[in-house]
């Protein structure tokens, strides 16, 4: 079992993962064009992923969709670019190493038994996000 995710901490070095709810298996391909795990009524231009638990771990756990959170190890298959939503905007540079692509992105893995953040603190960024979006803050750029 791994530790609770780190902030900053590269998983492994190459390898990148992608935190959803969607069940999965290696061969599957994500493409952009569906719907946003993380804005109602938006169709996604990207496909996002990081080198870091705990980015993929918070996309696990705070994607829409029922059942439990799932890490899966990818491999994309064209461009990437830093992901502006957490580079620059929130955080100098690109420390959560996280990124987006607009071509395919396969599934090679899906990472078992990682440690995602706890209750508190998933309580806690719910209820951040509910402010922005409140405020009309919590806009992703995509």
């Amino acid at each position: 079992m791994t530790s609770a995710p780190v902030p900053f901490q590269v998983y492994e070095a190459g390898t990148y993962l992608h935190g959803t709810k969607a069940d999965l298996v290696p061969g599957d391909v994500l493409t952009p064009g569906h719907a946003s795990n993380y804005e109602e009524g938006r169709v996604s231009r990207h496909v996002y992923f990081s080198e870091t638990l705990d980015a993929a771990a918070w996309g696990a756990e705070l994607a829409a969709g029922d059942g439990p959170g799932r890490i899966y190890v990818v491999e994309p298959t064209g461009e990437l670019e830093d992901d502006p939503n957490v580079t620059d905007k929130k955080l100098p540079g690109n420390p959560t190493r996280s990124y987006r692509t607009r071509e395919p992105v396969r599934v090679v893995s899906e990472l078992e038994d990682w440690v995602g953040h706890s209750p508190e603190q998933i309580e806690a960024m719910l209820r951040t996000l509910a402010d922005l979006r409140r405020r009309g803050l919590a806009t992703i750029l995509d």
